[in-house]
């Protein structure tokens, strides 16, 4: 089974990505950066509607700073959302911020009221890492999922991912009377597929959530990752693969029992059918998105070494060998696992 024994490094975004960050949209000066909210003068633990310790910390800032902070929260969040149409600024104003005190990147979760219905939503300040920003471009590009994020400086906006976090799904919700496992089954496949296609890594039942919507005669689910940290990092390929996670086993173990080996093979196919259409759909950006992969360093030699060793032996292709990078990795696992027509360029040669 994956197990991870250290944290993942940082690695800055360098101008290549910045440039590419400007030119699709993310990039926009910010009024507050992640390094702003570290100043809190104090803090509580945040425990949960059951009364548990969530490791999330809430904290308070002196009155001038906690003032100034609303103000420009409130902003980013109406960038993120209405692309700075200030309007909806009147209506709204923070009304909690949280500290994660574990994990890579230790994020703050800024929630956000609208004082007309007490209605709220989330969005998350983190410090920008290019490994996790090039995992919400690829998961914008090639999922079925939009991603809205916003970049300046070292500074990282996320709009909050809806859903049940995969380990409180796993606990509280497969054995419903209601729950179809058969789709649930059939999601996880083609989640799998996705986060091996695209290389995105450490896919741990907390780093994902399950989104359920109510069809006319029963539910669809959703698998979305929620952390993407460890885009293209790590040197095992096991890594990429969400079935090999023991936090997994209990849908895995419901894979293995109802759904036979030519329909799991059925929804993989499926869902490379779906990304390759996306990928066909926007293959200028992924190819810019790419390019900037290539010149950036987003792991460590040994962690490349071994990594296109495994996907060579996976692939039985010597091509992998020849890679020097992680972006080299992703561009030749795309293409041999999505690329159908010789004139989709998947970064430039």
């Amino acid at each position: 089974m994956n197990s991870i024994s250290k944290k993942k490094l940082f690695f800055p975004v360098n101008r290549d990505l910045r440039k590419y960050l400007y030119t699709y949209g993310r990039s926009s000066k910010l009024p507050v950066h992640y390094e702003d909210l570290l100043h809190y003068s104090d803090s509580f633990p945040y425990y949960d509607k059951k009364g548990v310790d969530t490791l999330w910390e809430t904290v308070m800032y002196e009155q001038q700073s906690q003032d100034e902070l609303n103000h420009g929260l409130t902003m980013i969040y109406a960038l993120l959302k209405t692309d700075g149409d200030m309007s909806v600024m009147e209506h709204l104003y923070v009304s909690r911020i949280d500290y994660c005190t574990f994990g890579n990147s230790n994020p703050f979760r800024v929630q956000i009221m609208n004082q007309l219905n007490d209605n709220y939503d989330y969005f998350y300040v983190k410090r920008a890492d290019a490994s996790r920003i090039y995992g919400l471009e690829l998961e914008h590009i090639l999922s079925p999922s939009r991603i809205n994020y916003l970049v300046h400086s070292d500074t990282l906006i996320e709009e909050h991912i809806a859903g049940i976090p995969g380990d409180a799904f796993i606990k509280d919700y497969v054995n419903r009377p209601g729950t179809n496992k058969v789709r649930l089954a059939k999601e996880f496949v083609k989640f799998n597929e996705r986060c091996f296609i695209r290389l995105l890594g450490d896919m741990r039942s907390y780093n994902y959530v399950v989104d359920i919507t109510p069809d006319f005669e029963d539910e669809q689910y959703r698998v979305r990752p929620i952390d993407f940290d460890q885009q293209s990092y790590e040197g095992r390929k096991t890594m990429y693969l969400p079935q090999f996670f023991k936090d997994n086993n209990v849908i895995v173990d419901l894979v293995l029992k109802l759904l036979k080996p030519e329909t799991v093979k059925q929804y993989q196919n499926e869902e490379r059918t779906l990304m390759f259409r996306r990928l066909k759909s926007a293959r200028y950006r992924l190819k810019d998105l790419i390019d900037c992969m290539r010149k950036d360093t987003i792991s460590t030699p040994e962690k490349i070494d071994q990594l296109r060793k495994e996907l060579a032996e996976h692939h039985k292709s010597e091509e992998f060998l020849k890679c020097k990078c992680m972006g080299d990795l992703v561009r030749l696992n795309l293409k041999i696992m999505l690329v159908k027509a010789p004139n989709i360029a998947v970064g430039s040669e």
